[in-house]
């Protein structure tokens, strides 16, 4: 390759690095990066920048799946015979395609069994297979909150809408970009928390939908990295914040001065303008989609298995002790004390 050549391959790549650094703005991690140094800048301290952690993907799939108890097969076949509506359900049921049901379609099959069942009770009269059919009435709902968590937390879809692969939270959205998401995941709490309470009769026609959309946005994982970059970056503003509120006052007298200016311009510039906007678009979309998303969870916590409780109280839950929203809402309430305790030195505390 001529030197020319190879130059004209590095080109773009010197572009995109000189437009990332002419635009700190644009994306989480650059942006909050950049107030900690220039904050560092404007208070005449050393930035330090901690490691932010990393947010753990969700349990295997193989860890989150919870066994299903099944009819003895020489049952299912007998009332796959019987003659009633229940001979269609059973009979799919055992059809190749119905041995390798999605969990979503399993939850159908179960709540469509237990309907048939019921109506085909009636018509039973030899008492025997009444018997057995009333006791597969009751394993089966026995087993449906096993159906119902499978058939939402596990999914190979719900992974993607968590994956933590594609980043942060964009910066400067437009509209609501999480609206979508966290409609549906309202009304499928709404079918969720009426299956579990004994209505067998909700529709789940909406909720393959739902899932496909899973599949294809993923605004829950990126959330919480968002949340782990804001948690590390205000902690970092707020010890140079503190270091200098307990060093040599920013003012004499409280009165403003040059320095106060520029600390007191930066506010306005970087924090209120750049960094507020961001903080708080995470936060609606916190309460729009991970909310729900935690209630789809507590509701169905006695089935939660023990490999998911973990994740759940870091990721979803908001007043946990390891919770990341936890971490973050206290990182924020403290980078705002520490702001209004600066800039009261001089008289300008905001709000005052």
């Amino acid at each position: 390759m001529s030197g020319f050549a190879g130059f004209r391959v590095l080109v773009p790549g010197l572009l995109a690095l000189l437009l990332t650094g002419c635009h700190p703005f644009s994306d989480a991690r650059p942006m909050m990066t950049e107030y900690v140094e220039r904050l560092a800048r404007v208070l005449e301290l050393e930035p330090t920048l901690s490691p932010i952690a990393t947010a753990e993907p969700m349990p295997r799939r193989r860890d989150r799946v919870l066994a299903l108890p099944d009819l003895d097969m020489g049952m299912l076949d007998f009332l796959s015979l019987y003659g009633c509506e229940l001979q269609y359900v059973v009979g799919k049921k055992n059809s190749v395609m119905g041995r390798v049901m999605q969990p979503l379609n399993r939850l159908r099959y179960e709540l469509r069994f237990i309907q048939s069942a019921r109506k085909c009770l009636p018509e039973v009269e030899d008492e025997k297979l009444a018997k057995a059919l009333e006791t597969a009435i009751t394993s089966k709902i026995g087993s449906l909150p096993i159906a119902v968590w499978n058939a939402t937390w596990g999914t190979a879809e719900i992974e993607q809408l968590f994956t933590l692969s594609k980043g942060e939270y964009p910066v400067s959205t437009e509209g609501n970009p999480v609206a979508d998401l966290a409609r549906e995941v309202t009304n499928l709490n709404t079918a969720v928390s009426a299956v579990l309470e004994g209505d067998l009769t909700v529709s789940l026609a909406f909720a393959g939908a739902v899932q496909q959309r899973w599949q294809a946005e993923h605004r829950a994982g990126q959330l919480l990295n968002s949340a782990l970059v804001l948690a590390a970056r205000l902690q970092d503003a707020t010890s140079l914040l503190r270091m200098r509120i307990q060093s040599r006052p920013l003012c004499l007298n409280g009165k403003p001065n040059q320095q106060s200016d520029i600390v007191q311009g930066l506010f306005f510039s970087v924090y209120i303008d750049k960094v507020q906007p961001y903080m708080s678009d995470v936060q609606r979309a916190r309460t729009a989609l991970i909310k729900p998303f935690e209630t789809l969870a507590a509701m169905q916590r006695a089935t939660m298995p023990e490999a998911f409780l973990p994740w759940y109280r870091r990721y979803l839950s908001s007043d946990a002790d390891a919770s990341v929203w936890r971490q973050l809402d206290a990182a924020m309430i403290q980078h705002t004390k520490a702001w209004q305790a600066l800039l009261e030195q001089c008289g300008l505390r905001p709000g005052a």
